[in-house]
C-alpha cells in the first residue's frame, strides 16, 4: 500500500469527523470540498484516487459534475454514502469502479470500503510492526517502543514519526508533510512541522534521531 488522495464532496460537515478517523486509518489525505468549491478542489493540482460522495443534499446538477470529472479522469474510483431512507434514490457512476455505504456504518467498515477501491488486489495490510535499531513501531496499535519501553507521544507526534518511517530514503518538504500527516484541511504554518520533529527527536533518543535527517531548504527524510 501506498499513500492515496481522497476527495469528499458534501453539503454539510456531518462526516468530518469521520474523515479524520479515515486518515489516520489509511495511508491517506483527505480534501473536503462542497458543490459550490467543487471546481476549485478538481483545478487545485492534486490527482485524486477516491472520490466521496455524501449524497444527502446534492442535487442533480453536483452528480453530475462528479460523473463528468471521475469518467475524464480514467474513471477514478467512487464510493457513495446514502441515507438508508433514500436508497431508492442511490446514484452510481455508470462505468469505472464504485461502491456505496450507508451513512449509520461503522468506521470499521468505512475503512474496509474505502481501503477496497483505493487498494484492489492489495487488501492485505503490510506487517504492522516497523523496527528500526532500538525502537518498534506498532502500526496497528498506534504505539512506538523504545529499547521495548513505550514512548509517550502525541497522535500527530505518532503520525509524524510512523509517515517518516514508513516512507525512508525519500525526502519530504514541511508543506508536504503538512498534507499528508495533518490532512488537507489544516491551516496551520509549516513551522508547526519543525516543532514535532524536535519532540519527536527529544522522545525517541539519540539512536533513533540520528535516522531523522534534515534536508536543508527542503525538508526531512528518515534514513535508513
Amino acid at each position: 500500500m501506498h499513500h492515496k488522495n481522497i476527495l469528499l464532496l458534501a453539503r454539510t460537515s456531518r462526516f468530518i469527523e469521520r474523515m479524520r478517523e479515515l486518515k489516520h486509518a489509511l495511508d491517506v489525505s483527505i480534501l473536503p470540498t462542497t458543490p459550490e468549491t467543487f471546481s476549485q478542489a478538481i483545478d487545485s493540482g492534486h490527482e485524486f484516487d477516491l472520490v466521496i460522495i455524501d449524497s444527502g443534499g446534492l442535487d442533480q446538477e453536483a452528480l453530475n459534475a462528479v460523473d463528468a470529472y471521475v469518467s475524464e479522469n480514467g474513471f477514478i474510483p467512487t464510493l457513495v454514502i446514502q441515507d438508508e431512507s433514500k436508497l431508492n434514490n442511490l446514484h452510481l457512476p455508470a462505468q469505472g469502479r464504485s461502491d456505496f455505504i450507508l451513512s449509520t456504518a461503522g468506521e470499521l467498515e468505512f475503512e474496509v470500503r474505502c481501503a477496497l477501491l483505493l487498494w484492489p488486489g492489495e487488501e492485505s495490510a503490510p506487517s504492522d510492526i516497523v523496527s528500526v535499531d532500538n525502537m518498534t513501531i506498532n502500526l496497528a496499535t498506534y504505539q512506538v517502543y523504545i529499547d521495548d519501553v513505550p514512548v509517550d507521544l502525541t497522535l500527530m507526534e505518532y503520525s509524524l514519526l510512523s509517515f517518516l518511517a514508513t516512507h525512508p530514503s525519500r525526502a519530504y518538504s514541511r508543506e508536504t508533510l503538512l498534507h499528508r500527516v495533518w490532512g488537507f484541511e489544516y491551516c496551520g504554518g509549516t513551522r508547526t512541522v519543525d516543532v514535532h520533529i524536535r519532540r519527536v527527536r527529544s522522545k525517541v533518543g539519540p539512536q533513533v534521531a540520528s535516522h531523522i535527517v534534515t534536508v536543508r531548504g527542503v525538508g526531512y527524510l528518515f534514513k535508513l
